[in-house]
């Protein structure tokens, strides 16, 4: 397995991340791990070498850490890298941040964290952050060796990255990075950010929640053309790979296909090369064409107070209306249940303030209960 080391220590970090986020379920419809599933693939992954597993509090609907904790206490725990995260959103007063890092200790059956991150820094969260003392509690943590390298992850404008950056220390930082937000999101100025703080670039949605394993018809052509013997998500943890200020590339696997070949890749790493990022160029620009919503199933705007299941439906959105597969849409729309469609948005807004996307969650509910309208 391909690793890179962190700064000027002996850390040595698999370029590969198992993520927790996205582990299988017992049933698509529920957050429930399917732990015999999601075990097999934890093995599977330390045994070719994945050493750095990323949690956090929220993930499953709070069942990941727990599981985590449990199928991590086979193994050696100075041979693997743990992280997990601060959800400030979750604190209502700064007690409450210190109570939810001593459950996390609790629940992953550990002594300390080896990086962890104030979870999903946008403006808002930015601010309670501040509020509440968290980064005095975590460098406090941090002091009496419970955290051995503590950064954050983002979700938001470049501009506050570098407050950010400038404003508290921090050993590493976790920003949304692949080769379709690299302009669409400016990950590239974000990324050059980190680089000039001297910040280690951890990978989230390297493949963009999936949907990078099959962009679209056009650009699986244009990868599968240069290259028939390897996947088209393969091109994508590629990209993130490639970088050199990059620590790890966390991938949520969902099964042991993706696993098996998210590993494969990494095994027998090699770097793109000028002719490759031109067929990603081309793959890009196809992807563009056609009119998606940029969500990558992450849950943070759930529950919806009115019922909306607010990834489903852009995900069948992005599946078939996008692709103009109106059949295939009608039949996946009215399999869900109405309590769940998007004609139930009341368009309080409480979603919208929590997408790490940044999308006008409201305004594109209405858009696609407009559109279902229409075309039904």
């Amino acid at each position: 397995m391909e690793q890179r080391t962190y700064k000027n220590t002996d850390i040595s970090v698999s370029l590969l991340g198992m993520g927790m986020m996205r582990l299988p379920k017992i049933s698509p419809d529920k957050e429930d791990i399917d732990e015999k599933a999601a075990e097999a693939m934890i093995d599977y992954a330390y045994a070719h070498g994945v050493n750095y597993f990323d949690t956090a509090h929220m993930y499953h609907d709070g069942g990941s850490e727990p599981f985590v904790g449990r199928a991590l206490k086979k193994f050696d725990r100075k041979s693997f890298y743990l992280a997990t995260k601060m959800p400030v959103w979750m604190a209502d007063t700064p007690a409450d941040i210190e109570r939810i890092f001593q459950f996390q200790l609790e629940r992953l059956q550990t002594d300390y964290f080896d990086f962890y991150l104030v979870h999903s820094l946008n403006a808002g969260h930015y601010q309670r952050m501040k509020d509440f003392g968290a980064y005095e509690f975590l460098k406090k943590m941090k002091a009496e060796g419970k955290i051995r390298y503590l950064g954050f992850s983002f979700h938001d404008k470049p501009e506050l990255l570098e407050q950010i950056c400038d404003e508290y220390e921090w050993d590493f930082a976790q920003i949304q990075l692949n080769y379709l937000d690299w302009e669409m999101q400016d990950a590239k100025r974000q990324y050059e950010i980190l680089e000039q703080h001297g910040l280690p670039c951890i990978v989230m949605e390297p493949i963009r929640g999936g949907t990078l394993a099959s962009p679209c018809q056009r650009s699986n052509e244009l990868f599968e053309a240069a290259n028939p013997n390897v996947s088209v998500a393969s091109w994508a943890l590629r990209y993130a790979a490639s970088l050199p200020n990059v620590l790890t590339v966390l991938s949520g696997m969902s099964n042991m296909d993706q696993l098996k070949d998210n590993i494969a890749t990494i095994e027998q790493f090699k770097p793109l090369e000028d002719s490759e990022r031109e067929v990603i160029e081309e793959a890009v620009s196809a992807y563009k064409e056609f009119y998606t919503i940029p969500c990558t199933g992450c849950r943070y705007c759930m529950d919806c107070p009115a019922g909306v299941d607010i990834p489903k439906m852009f995900s069948l959105y992005n599946q078939y209306a996008a692709v103009n597969d109106i059949d295939g849409y009608k039949v996946a729309y009215e399999k869900t249940a109405e309590s769940e469609r998007a004609d139930r948005c009341v368009a309080c807004g409480k979603c919208a303030q929590h997408c790490p996307q940044l999308i006008t969650i409201p305004e594109r509910m209405q858009y696609i209960a407009k559109y279902a309208a229409e075309k039904f």
